[in-house]
């Protein structure tokens, strides 16, 4: 049975390719009171629930998620250790310490810190101060990091982001997208697993202050594992979560909620959904090729288009009319197209309804092609315009 679906999903996805991407709207059954929210599974990054996922919106400590991919990747680089000791600046200890009312871990104006307490803090107490010194003692400058932050956001695919501090404290021109913070946590818990035990961790104690993690789905038992909270008076209580629970890790954001308890509930509830409410059905493994896009004037007429990892779909139990795809893409494309370059997206379809998207991308490189291949592909766009 199976492989028979897989063999008529193939055929489907392959004779439905369209040109224009229009707007995808999810209409399936499920609702939050989030203003933001994305589902995603974490090995291909499809969506499984979206709500304005590419819209722009105030991150808050979310942002926090970047600092620390940026010390993390500092750290692989060995340009830094977790026994380096950054110090605490009047920047970190007036603005980012107890006096400023965000929160802090407390740390002493002029003392020195290990880089090891410093992302426990970030990462479990959202410690501005904590922030501030791991940007300046990587960085100089506050300033100079939020750059790295944006370097770094743009070679992991954010395309809707920008960072000026590392905190996530207000700021007009600090901004990021609930598909865009998704893409990040599958960043860090794909790139640096040595790490992520941090983020489940219960609590974290300095200058005698014990406080516990922000996230308090981490210890409600229902197998969340991270990442990170957020919360300023004006975009309200968000958060990123993170779950192998379901055979599958899922990855989910959620913002613009009004109370702490609310944001809580409402992950939960998005977490629980995601994990019980599909059956699970392989269908391309990493590098099988899922369809193709037309290149105009390439040296070969088409690219072959792969996923970023296994693309598995997830047909909502009780599904009759199951499931149909379509690969969508701006086109035809033109050369060159570089070798994993996010050039269309699949979309699954179930009973009508749209219940995911996935990202594919170029699986060769396609160059630049000769006159008669530019000749040829000319008269096809002109026979295409007659019909």
């Amino acid at each position: 049975m199976t492989g028979f679906l897989n063999l008529r999903f193939v055929v489907a996805v392959v004779a439905a390719i369209a040109i224009v991407v229009p707007g995808v709207v999810f209409a399936q059954g499920f609702e939050t009171k989030a203003k933001f929210a994305v589902l995603m599974d974490f090995e291909s990054g499809m969506l499984l629930y979206n709500k304005e996922p590419d819209a722009p919106m105030e991150p808050a400590s979310m942002a926090k998620l970047m600092t620390v991919a940026v010390v993390f990747n500092e750290l692989r680089a060995k340009r830094v250790s977790l026994n380096d000791e950054f110090f605490i600046s009047e920047h970190a200890w007036r603005d980012g310490g107890a006096s400023s009312g965000g929160s802090t871990m407390f740390a002493e104006l002029n003392s020195r810190i290990r880089v090891e307490d410093l992302l426990r803090s970030v990462i479990i107490q959202s410690g501005n101060d904590a922030a501030i010194a791991l940007a300046e003692g990587i960085g100089g400058t506050e300033a100079t990091f939020a750059s790295m932050m944006n370097k770094l956001a743009r070679e992991i695919g954010m395309t809707n982001s920008n960072f000026v501090n590392a905190t996530g404290l207000p700021d007009p021109d600090q901004y990021a997208s609930a598909r865009d913070l998704g893409n990040l946590a599958r960043y860090l818990i794909r790139e640096f697993p040595e790490y992520y035990g941090y983020f489940s961790e219960p609590e974290f104690t300095w200058n005698g202050i014990r406080q516990e993690n922000r996230n308090s789905l981490v210890e409600m038992g229902i197998g969340v594992d991270g990442l990170k909270t957020g919360h300023t008076e004006a975009a309200g209580y968000g958060t990123v979560v993170s779950t192998p629970e379901g055979g599958r890790r899922l990855v989910a954001v959620l913002h613009g909620l009004e109370s702490m308890r609310e944001r809580a509930e409402e992950a939960r509830k998005l977490i629980t959904w995601g994990t019980r409410s599909f059956e699970r059905l392989p269908v391309f493994p990493k590098g099988k090729v899922v369809g193709y896009a037309d290149v105009y004037g390439g040296e070969t007429p088409a690219v072959s288009l792969v996923g970023q990892g296994d693309i598995d779909l997830f047909i909502p139990k009780g599904a009759k009319d199951c499931p149909q795809a379509s690969i969508v893409y701006r086109g035809p494309l033109r050369p060159p197209v570089d070798q994993g370059a996010k050039i269309a997206e699949l979309r699954v379809i179930c009973d009508g309804v749209l219940v995911q998207t996935a990202p594919l991308y170029a699986g060769e490189t396609v160059p630049e092609g000769g006159l008669v291949r530019k000749a040829m592909d000319a008269l096809k766009q002109l026979a295409i315009g007659w019909l």
